[in-house]
C-alpha cells in the first residue's frame, strides 16, 4: 500500500508545525519519494538528529507503507 505525498507532509507538520516540506514523488509509484524539511526544530541538532526528528514524525511508517525516502533538512536562515 502506498502513500501519499500530502499525508507524509501532513505527519511531519504535525510534529515540527513550523516546518517547510517539500515532497517530490522520485518513481510515481507512492513508495519513493524525496522530502525537504526545514525548520527551526532542527537548530542545534546534528543532521542524523534532524534525519532521526523526520523519521520519528513518520511514526515508523519507514520501511513498511512508505519504502524509500531521500532526506535533506535545514534550519531556515535568518532574514538579514
Amino acid at each position: 500500500m502506498a502513500m501519499a505525498a500530502d499525508d507524509i507532509a501532513a505527519m511531519i507538520k504535525a510534529a515540527m508545525p513550523d516546518a517547510e516540506v517539500t515532497i517530490t514523488d522520485l518513481a510515481g509509484d507512492g513508495d519513493h519519494y524525496a522530502a525537504h524539511v526545514v525548520s527551526a526544530a532542527f537548530r542545534g541538532m546534528s543532521r542524523v538528529a534532524q534525519h532521526k526528528a523526520v523519521y520519528s514524525a513518520l511514526g515508523g511508517r519507514m520501511g513498511g507503507v512508505l519504502h524509500a525516502l531521500q532526506l535533506t533538512t535545514a534550519v531556515p536562515t535568518s532574514a538579514a
